[in-house]
């Protein structure tokens, strides 16, 4: 049963965005002790972050062709026995308290919920409960405009115990409480201040990483880049281009002809060290004007533990890379207002955009690479995008190497899209906005103030 719910819990969390799914997966949880949901936790893992696979072979990174596949596999493993020993952790919790009890209930959907929200901070996570109700159930999503994806998280949790206690009249009354209040969050969104427009002209290269740095795919990239400049500068206002994550090399000075403002990722040194970034060049700039740095670097991929002595630069085409500030607001001259920046997998962290909402930014802004990966990856990355536009009340637009290059509403609606794969142009339109969410104000305030109200009532309860 753990094999089969933990299994039933990774295909919920993208491509199908199932959350009825999830809901039933969670059910075994609450009766089964740590080891059982150790297993539910690996299997979750192992199915929701299969496409780590892709990144077989590793022989152009001059990994030995024996090596590579036996060392993926070993990071998708590692990966498991993480989630499984964090879930068999919140079961031990559970275990010692009166499962029956709905203070019990919330309070560990509290935890679970607090639990991903620090994970996301950190470099070892991508994809938590809060992402499964996208992107067929938009009203329960829409909860993130009030407590962020924490609140999503709580509420799949406590419905999962409804189920598993079945006190249907209370189930109904989440549910219903749930998607109500998800909805109108959602309507609040769309009928909000319609915001400044900005139109960008997306470059999504599909580039093939493996073949990144050969001539023949510099050429392309370098013909793709001038027809998008040529583009711009026949429309008036120049639209900026928009480039995906690592596009730009280092040192590298764009084309002055036709002159027109760029916006996109590259590299810049700091302090001896290399550093990937979002780099602002308005038109006929040799140089970049603002920049924001990717804080959260990929372990082994961008950021190797004791790089100073180890004689390894990492799973990529960069190198290893030095992380910038955690700041992720993007100062620029622009009506729509300043830029909320997550690079690559940053957007799983919804809170540090948020922060940069509530600090002005009046978009967000999502670049990425994605490339040896499958599909499965681009949908999980937009879906996480679209929890991310729901979360701030903003548009969102996204550039990526191989796509998803959209455009995402305040809604979670994705109103644009470009082709995936291979090379594309296209213009999109967004807005930037003003107003600020329940969750840009206040964050995870409210959730750790339930938190900490239904501890002490079960501290309390368990004293009497």
């Amino acid at each position: 049963m753990p094999v089969l719910a933990g299994a039933g819990a990774g295909l919920s969390l993208t491509p199908w965005g199932l959350p009825p799914l999830l809901w039933l997966a969670l059910v075994p949880l609450w009766s089964v002790g740590p080891r059982q949901a150790a297993l539910w936790g690996g299997v979750a893992v192992l199915v929701s972050h299969g496409w780590l696979l892709w990144l077989h072979p590793l022989t152009w990174l001059g990994v030995p062709a024996p090596l590579s596949l036996p060392l993926v596999l070993l990071i998708l493993l590692v990966c498991s026995a993480l989630g499984a020993g964090l879930v068999a952790l919140w079961s031990l919790v559970v275990q010692r308290l009166d499962r029956r009890r709905w203070d019990t209930a919330l309070l560990a959907a509290a935890l679970w919920a607090l639990a991903e929200q620090g994970l996301a901070t950190g470099p070892l996570f991508w994809v938590g409960l809060a992402v499964a109700p996208l992107p067929h159930d938009r009203p329960l999503a829409g909860l993130a405009a009030l407590g962020g994806g924490g609140l999503v998280t709580l509420v799949q949790l406590l419905l999962s115990w409804l189920l598993a206690r079945r006190r249907w009249p209370a189930l109904l009354l989440v549910l219903l409480l749930g998607h109500g209040l998800g909805a109108a969050a959602l309507a609040l969104a769309d009928g909000a201040d319609p915001g400044a427009p900005l139109q960008v002209l997306a470059v999504q290269p599909g580039q093939a990483t493996r073949r990144k740095f050969e001539p023949d795919s510099q050429r392309r990239l370098q013909d793709l880049l001038q027809r998008a400049r040529l583009r711009a500068a026949a429309l008036t206002p120049s639209p900026p281009l928009l480039l995906p994550e690592g596009t730009l090399p280092l040192d590298d000075r764009p084309a002055r002809e036709p002159a027109v403002p760029l916006l996109g990722g590259g590299f810049r040194r700091q302090d001896g060290g290399e550093r990937s970034s979002v780099l602002w060049l308005p038109a006929g700039a040799d140089r970049p004007r603002a920049w924001v740095d990717k804080h959260r670097l990929v372990p082994l991929g961008e950021w190797v533990p004791l790089a100073d002595r180890i004689p390894w630069e990492g799973l990529s085409a960069v190198g290893g890379l030095q992380p910038g500030p955690a700041d992720r607001r993007l100062p620029l001259p622009w009506p729509a207002g300043d830029a909320a920046v997550a690079i690559c997998y940053e957007l799983a962290d919804g809170r540090a955009l948020a922060r940069a909402v509530d600090a002005g930014a009046g978009w967000l802004l999502a670049v990425a690479n994605l490339d040896p990966y499958p599909p499965l990856l681009q949908h999980q990355f937009l879906n996480l995008a679209r929890l991310r536009a729901i979360e701030t009340g903003r548009w969102l637009v996204s550039v990526a190497n191989t796509g998803p290059t959209a455009v995402v509403d305040p809604a979670g609606q994705v109103v644009q899209q470009l082709p995936a794969g291979g090379p594309q142009l296209g213009l999109l339109d967004l807005r930037g906005r003003r107003s600020l969410s329940p969750y840009d104000r206040w964050g995870n305030g409210p959730l750790l103030l339930l938190s900490a109200g239904v501890a002490a009532l079960a501290a309390r309860s368990h004293r009497v």
